[in-house]
């Protein structure tokens, strides 16, 4: 097939497989004759695999499968769109070739295929639509590339992907880099956002000795500073504030062997009158203009390593963000206490160095812990924050106002 083109479907249940050279992450949108979801449940996707008439899954031969079963689908719906993004922070489909194959769901036979021709700096596509029309069923071509990820597919079909909030910062152009000078409460950003780079490697440094409690902050000069609960670092090295790229790894592993723990990290940026700006997670893999970015969706807890990691522009995040809190939950409702090593570490984005660490020393049978801030200072300068405090919420939107309360 073509952009644009279209066929009848043959089959009662079709499915589209998408794959490609590298991961990515696919769903299926049911829209009405608005051209919008009628809630967030015709959003499916790795976490939300069922709705109504469409399901989500993964393909036998690699990537992943949307199933519409068309004689399920609710009389309102009127197509169901097929997406797809990068599951790597910051990847674009420049160099890849996604190609959506459409098949008889019962007997596997290929009814079209479509591969989306020159795409470059996009990092969410729509592949292919099947939709209705004088009352039977078709598939047709799209290709339609986005700039802004998943959430600029969700804003345009009505998904919400967070809570009801103010809107999201605005994406202007990040000014050169520049010292940082007071301005406003805590200065103006210092630098463009610099490229993504991988979670760093799992394996830790050996341990640092941890400030001494009283002894007030410590910065980056000596190396790795290893924090217990409620002390504080500075990210200043050399005399100077660090605002390069840094990611901030999340893990943890299950207390029992043989028990799955399915945990989401996200990260969420308040401005100094403690009002949420955005936030950052497996269902908004970017916030800020790209200032902050997430690592994807970690099902099980299992294998060394960061679990989740977050990768934070210092120098690219905008001047009405001033504090930024990392916070784990549990969607599924496991407890903590069924948790083992939890943690989390600052990584130098660039070189891998890990900055700061903390361990979590204990654990609390509730649904949620609030792990650091990030706070920005007059100066310009961010300092790190060791929390560990639990509370009881499972979502993201739950952990808004806990953290608010922990700046």
């Amino acid at each position: 097939m073509t952009p644009g083109s279209n066929l009848p479907l043959n089959a009662v249940r079709v499915a589209v497989d998408v794959t490609a050279p590298v991961r990515l992450d696919v769903s299926g949108l049911l829209l009405a004759a608005n051209g919008k979801v009628r809630s967030d449940d015709d959003f499916v996707f790795y976490n939300q695999p069922g709705g109504p008439g469409v399901t989500h899954s993964a393909a036998a031969g690699g990537g992943d499968t949307i199933t519409v079963d068309t004689a399920a689908v609710p009389e309102g719906i009127e197509k169901i769109v097929v997406t797809a993004s990068p599951d790597a922070p910051g990847a674009t489909f420049a160099g890849t070739e996604p190609t959506g194959t459409v098949r008889n769901a019962d007997d596997g036979s290929v009814i079209a295929s479509f591969t989306p021709p020159q795409l470059g700096p996009e990092t969410a596509l729509v592949v292919v639509e099947i939709y209705r029309r004088g009352g039977a069923w078709k598939v047709r071509a799209v290709g339609q590339g986005y700039a802004n990820g998943l959430a600029g597919i969700a804003t345009d079909f009505g998904v919400s992907v967070e809570e009801p909030a103010a809107p999201a910062a605005p994406q202007a152009p990040a000014a050169p880099p520049a010292p940082p000078a007071p301005a406003g409460q805590w200065g103006p950003p210092a630098g463009a956002p610099a490229p993504v780079a991988p979670p760093p490697a799992a394996a830790p440094p050996a341990p640092a000795a941890a400030p001494a409690p009283g002894s007030g902050k410590v910065n980056l000069d000596k190396g790795r500073v290893s924090l217990q609960k409620n002390q504080t670092v500075s990210l200043v090295k050399g005399g100077r504030p660090l605002l390069t790229s840094v990611t901030m790894g999340l893990g943890w592993e299950p207390a029992f062997r043989g028990k799955t723990i399915d945990l989401d990290a996200s990260v969420i940026a308040f401005g100094p009158d403690r009002k949420k700006v955005d936030n950052c997670f497996f269902g908004k893999l970017m916030i800020l203009g790209g200032a902050i970015q997430h690592s994807g969706d970690n099902l099980t807890g299992e294998g060394a390593g960061d679990d989740e990691a977050i990768t934070v522009h210092l120098g690219g995040v905008p001047q009405e963000v001033s504090g930024l809190v990392f916070v784990v939950n549990s969607f599924s409702g496991q407890k903590f206490s069924d948790v083992a090593k939890a943690y989390c570490r600052l990584v130098d984005a660039q070189s891998g160095e890990e900055l700061v660490r903390f361990d979590l020393t204990h654990a609390e049978p509730r649904t949620g812990v609030i792990m650091a801030k990030l706070i920005r200072q007059f100066s310009g300068e961010w300092e790190m924050t060791a929390l560990g405090e639990f509370v009881d919420a499972r979502t993201v939107r739950g952990m808004v106002k806990p953290a608010a309360q922990a700046l």
